[in-house]
């Protein structure tokens, strides 16, 4: 499942929810970033989300319906691998939107993984393999949950997250210019999940570099991590 929002006012804030159900998982902050890793039984601990210290963020939900175009044909370019690329500082956010535009980007077979990029700047990057891209110059406020931006509710699945987008949208379109840390927490919460469950709720207030971050929907008990310290 998941969501990602980015909001652009006083300064840029992004957070994240990530949703998912029998997968290992932790938490891994670094000089460089702070990585949310999943434990894949052929790789390993993979870096898959979360914030770096050039001030990039990556979220990648599901897309649900799951749409076959994304499937890989050979030859692509693979959502996963250009996300770890972005988080981990090897190619920039212009870097990818050029390789998402130029090449058709592909999915693990059966399963459509989008992703919702930025940069330091708040600009945005959507893409969801076999369907295209779209670039955002710092927008306002933009939410990504579990549905394609581009059949947006045309088709329908238990999991998309459609009230979950709606809330979240109402809740950034009313929000004050001082939108913070505090409040996009409190996004988060309100947009959680228990069925599939949210493991990792994080928020990433890009111009201080610093990330904070709670486990398990435990809202008290969150960690900090400065990116900018000597």
């Amino acid at each position: 499942m998941c969501t990602s929002i980015i909001s652009n006012r006083k300064k840029t804030i992004v957070g994240w929810n990530l949703d998912i159900l029998d997968m290992e998982y932790r938490v891994r902050p670094d000089k460089l970033g702070v990585y949310i890793e999943i434990n894949d039984p052929k790789e390993g601990w993979m870096p898959l989300f979360g914030a770096n210290s050039r001030g990039d963020f990556v979220g990648m939900p599901t897309c649900w319906p799951f749409d076959k175009r994304s499937d890989p044909a050979g030859g692509e370019n693979h959502i996963i691998l250009l996300d770890i690329d972005l988080l981990l500082m090897k190619k920039t956010l212009k870097e990818i939107k050029e390789t998402a535009e130029k090449g058709r980007v592909c999915s693990v077979p059966g399963i459509t993984f989008m992703s919702s990029l930025s940069d330091a700047d708040g600009n945005l990057l959507q893409i969801v393999p076999g369907q295209g891209c779209m670039y955002f110059q710092k927008p306002k406020f933009k939410v990504m949950t579990n549905f394609s931006p581009y059949k947006m509710d045309s088709e329908t699945h238990p999991w998309m997250g459609w009230d979950r987008y709606q809330k979240a949208a109402a809740m950034l379109e009313a929000a004050n210019d001082d939108f913070d840390v505090t409040d996009c927490f409190a996004i988060l919460k309100e947009v959680s999940q228990t069925v599939c469950p949210t493991v990792v709720s994080m928020v990433y207030d890009v111009s201080e570099r610093t990330v904070y971050w709670c486990e398990n929907r435990n809202w008290d008990q969150l960690e900090k991590f400065d990116l900018l310290q000597k």
